[in-house]
Order: C-alpha cells, then sequence, then structure tokens
C-alpha cells in the first residue's frame, strides 16, 4: 500500500517543524542561563575578592548556612516577580516563581563555586564544610545578580550603537571604537577601584599557578564576550554590526580585555601595591587575578553607552 505523497511531505514538514521548535526551546534556554549567569557576574564578582567573605564562610555552622540561603530564597523570590532573568518573563502557573527561583539560586551557586575554583580558595586541601560555607555566603549576590539580570542592563532602546551602524564613514567608525574603548576604562575603573586598594590580590596571587593564571584570561575573555555579545542584554544584534577597527565581536573583546588589563595594572600602581622595581612576572600576576572584575566592569561599561 503506497502512502499519498502529499500525507508523506506533510509529516516530513510537521516532524522538521517539530525539532526546529525544540532546538529553538533548548537555545532560548541556554542563552536564560547564560544571562542570569552574567547578571550575577555583573552584581556579585566584587564580593568574591573579600577576604572577610571568606573567613565568615569558612565559619558558617550549618545552621547559618541554611539561614542564609532561605533569606536569600526569599528575597530572590520577590526579585523574580518584577523582571527575572528570562527573555520574555512567564509565569504561566505559580509553581514557576518558585522553580525559577531555585534555578536562579543554583545558577547563583554554581557560578560563585566555580570562581571560588578559578581563584583556588576552593581547592582539594579545603574541608567540606568551609568549601559549603564560601560557597553559600559568596552565591548570595551572584543569585540577586541572576533575579536582576535584565533589570542590570536590559533593552532599553535608548543606547547609540543603532545610530553609529547607520554610518559608513570612517571617521564615525573611528568615533565608535573610541567610546567603546572608553566605555571599557570606565567600567573597568568603577569595578576594579574598590578591588584594588585590598590584600586579596596578593593573598590570589600566592596561590595560583601559571595553568591557573592562563584559566583565568580565558574565563575573563568568555565572560566579556558572553555579557556583551551572548547574553541578550541591550543592543546586542547591533554591536555585531559594528563597522569600525575593533567593532567585531572577537577583536572588539580582544582589544578591550587589554585595556581592562592596563586599567587593573596602573589601579594597582596608584595604590601602591606594585612598584616599578617588582618583577614584570608579578606585575603580569596581579594585573590578571584583577584583570577579571576590571573586564566584566568593562563590558559592563560597553553596554552602558
Amino acid at each position: 500500500m503506497k502512502l499519498n505523497p502529499l500525507k508523506k511531505n506533510c509529516g516530513k514538514y510537521r516532524n522538521n517543524s517539530k525539532r526546529k521548535q525544540q532546538k529553538n526551546i533548548w537555545r532560548s534556554e541556554i542563552n536564560d542561563i547564560v544571562r542570569g549567569g552574567c547578571g550575577g557576574f555583573l552584581f556579585g564578582i566584587p564580593l568574591l575578592y573579600t577576604m572577610e567573605v571568606w573567613w565568615i564562610g569558612s565559619s558558617a555552622t550549618p545552621a547559618m548556612m541554611l539561614i542564609a540561603l532561605v533569606l536569600t530564597f526569599l528575597v530572590v523570590y520577590l526579585l523574580m516577580r518584577t523582571e527575572g532573568f528570562r527573555k520574555p518573563k512567564r509565569f504561566n502557573r505559580s509553581y514557576q516563581e518558585i522553580t525559577e527561583t531555585i534555578e536562579a539560586m543554583g545558577i547563583g551557586l554554581v557560578c560563585s563555586a566555580f570562581v571560588l575554583l578559578l581563584l583556588r580558595e576552593l581547592s582539594p586541601g579545603v574541608s567540606l564544610k568551609e568549601a559549603l560555607g564560601k560557597t553559600v555566603y559568596e552565591s548570595v549576590p551572584f543569585s540577586l545578580g541572576v533575579a536582576l539580570a535584565n533589570q542590570l542592563l536590559g533593552e532599553n532602546g535608548t543606547n547609540s550603537p543603532d545610530n553609529r551602524t547607520s554610518r559608513q564613514d570612517d571617521l564615525v567608525e573611528n568615533n565608535s571604537t573610541f567610546s567603546d574603548l572608553s566605555a571599557t576604562l570606565i567600567g573597568a575603573i568603577v569595578i576594579g577601584f574598590n578591588i584594588a586598594p585590598t590584600d586579596e590580590i596578593a593573598t590570589l596571587a600566592a596561590a595560583v599557578s601559571e595553568p591557573w593564571l592562563l584559566a583565568i584570561i580565558a574565563t575573563s575573555i568568555l565572560i566579556s564576550y558572553a555579557i556583551v555579545f551572548q547574553a541578550g542584554f541591550s543592543a546586542q544584534d547591533k554591536r555585531r554590526q559594528h563597522k569600525g577597527i575593533f567593532q567585531k565581536p572577537f577583536s572588539e573583546t580582544m582589544i578591550c580585555y587589554l585595556v581592562s588589563l592596563i586599567a587593573a595594572a596602573i589601579m594597582l600602581w596608584f595604590f601602591q601595591k606594585l612598584t616599578w622595581s617588582d618583577p614584570w612576572t608579578i606585575w603580569l600576576e596581579h594585573s590578571i587575578i584583577l584583570g577579571l572584575p576590571t573586564t566584566i566592569g568593562g563590558a559592563a561599561g560597553r553596554l552602558a553607552i
């Protein structure tokens, strides 16, 4: 018995449509998670460079950890009712607010644990209780950042990239590049100025080896790229159309990372954490470690213009 060709084609069309829909769902879910993680980094990275929080987390009792989680859940739940990290926000059922609150806290816990591991504050020599305490306490601002992801740097329609990309002349392209570099420098200073005077950079540098420094560099570049070009924040699609010298996603990310590193080194020198007599390797190590938060600040600065 032969099948009707029309029915056969309709069946193929439905299957293809279903696969495409599933693929779009997964892509949307990944983008939402990336957006939430980026919001967490924007909001929570400064506290990860605070020694006092490491100590408090290390000595926290299980009861205090539970209280911290409960209080975080309540605050994140209230924030999720206003905006959240998904685009668009979808609460079709009442329990979805709870599940997305748990998901936001999960993203915050994973991101904070990852950075603590990257900075060697979590290592095989750290006890399970100490590791849990550090992760729980550091995850509080990360979770808040996840819940505020769209409010921090969502689409506002007022940014200037659309005006800049409509012109093709060299002067406008150079102005676009200069604006991005300036915004990167300002954002890096805003975030790094609170961290550079502290002793945490030297403490972290003493515990980090060369492979971990390379991992910090890769993480800094990846997070910067995700914030500006992947997370779906302000004018992301328009930024991809820029025509300036350093206006392509990869080249812009790399040059802005170098600007963030230079800003980190200058701030460390300004606060006398580095001197001209120090070896260049010390300058490089300290700048790379401070470069993680300054790169994130620089990425936020580019989105703010």
